[in-house]
């Protein structure tokens, strides 16, 4: 449905995007951009919009060409970082803007803007100042806005960042549902991985102005397709190793994986790593913990919201520190020894031939 073809964006002679094409159909109804601060996301967005100007390439939608089509003809909805509410109006007068200015009957709009408050969980606040309501209900009422006149597409640009997280988690889910009833094909602009998963059916990630790989969310978790997307993507350690027989074989155990034999680069995330006591006072960081499993000692504990994580030091093969996680916190200090083992589930194969069919790099990518 939208289609970019080669465009190019810059503000006077820095260029922030170029020759960028991607495209977002029926079969991924949300899209998430998502990558660092400064990389163009919120660029490209704006420039979706009409708000941002191109000088070369092309935006089209539905097959026209976005390029004479002013921002308020282009029957976008855009909902920004801060819901730019109109300050001192009523909640259902807020959501009832853009119907008055297409001209909608009052009956018709008054009708819409109740369904559309309903639907975003705010029935019965239409009276309420929006300067009087929270952060998160001010993104819902952005939200009902956006959605009230019917967008051929709808453009997020980090909706949820100015809220707490467990709003954001919340909201997320609850933009999400409210997306798909609608059928409203979106697009939103992130730089939370939790936010982009929870949200999109596919996710591009981004970088200095180019997307270097679109895929669905648990393909893009499993197989980043180059080192800095792994790492951008949350993993923190990265070993080189051989899969044979369906088995690789590395500094840190061994793990069963559902990739061709070869060469491959694991990533590892702190999740990817467990780590257990390893009973009996004789054992060292060189010794035997048994099968699939590496030594390490432990140089420190941190118990955190979500689980225990551990910062490990393996035998030399492995380089640095490596992070790992375990559920043994009341038996586990620093300067003790554990076992590491690999959670082959949350394994991650880092390399382009490892990338899924939807994958996408660019040469024009600046490393």
């Amino acid at each position: 449905m939208l289609e970019i073809d080669s465009i190019a964006v810059r503000y006077g002679a820095d260029v922030v995007i170029d020759d960028l094409s991607w495209s977002v159909g029926a079969q991924a109804p949300a899209a998430a951009l998502l990558g660092p601060s400064g990389c163009g996301k919120s660029t490209l967005l704006r420039a979706i919009a009409g708000l941002e100007p191109v000088v070369a390439g092309r935006i089209s939608f539905d097959g026209q060409d976005l390029a004479s089509v002013p921002a308020h003809r282009r029957d976008f909805g855009v909902v920004f970082q801060d819901g730019q509410l109109f300050d001192g109006r009523s909640v259902a007068a807020n959501v009832a803007y853009g119907l008055k200015m297409r001209r909608w009957r009052r009956r018709d709009i008054d009708a819409r803007v109740e369904e559309m408050l309903s639907l975003v969980g705010l029935a019965g606040l239409g009276g309420r100042s929006v300067r009087e309501i929270s952060g998160g209900q001010a993104q819902r009422v952005a939200l009902a806005r956006a959605l009230a006149p019917r967008p051929r597409l709808l453009l997020l640009d980090e909706p949820l960042a100015a809220l707490d997280k467990l709003l954001r988690d919340r909201l997320a889910v609850d933009i999400a549902a409210i997306v798909r009833e609608t059928r409203t094909p979106t697009v939103i602009v992130t730089h939370d991985h939790t936010e982009a998963a929870l949200m999109a059916d596919r996710v591009s990630v981004m970088r200095d102005g180019q997307i270097v790989q679109t895929d669905t969310p648990a393909h893009l978790w499993r197989s980043p397709i180059d080192e800095w997307t792994a790492r951008f993507l949350g993993i923190t350690t990265i070993l080189d190793t051989t899969v044979s027989g369906g088995v690789a074989d590395c500094a840190l155990g061994r793990v069963v994986l559902d990739v061709p034999d070869g060469v491959v680069r694991l990533g590892l995330r702190p999740e990817s790593v467990v780590a257990e006591p390893i009973s009996g006072s004789e054992k060292s960081v060189t010794g035997d913990t048994g099968a699939g499993s590496t030594p390490a000692e432990v140089m420190h504990v941190a118990v955190l919201p979500g689980g225990v994580r551990l910062d490990v030091r393996p035998h030399p093969d492995v380089g640095d520190e490596v992070i790992a996680v375990t559920s043994r916190s009341d038996r586990i200090a620093p300067g003790d020894l554990v076992c590491l083992r690999l959670d082959a589930d949350r394994v991650a194969v880092v390399g382009p031939d490892r990338a899924g069919p939807d994958a996408r790099t660019d040469p024009g990518v600046r490393r």
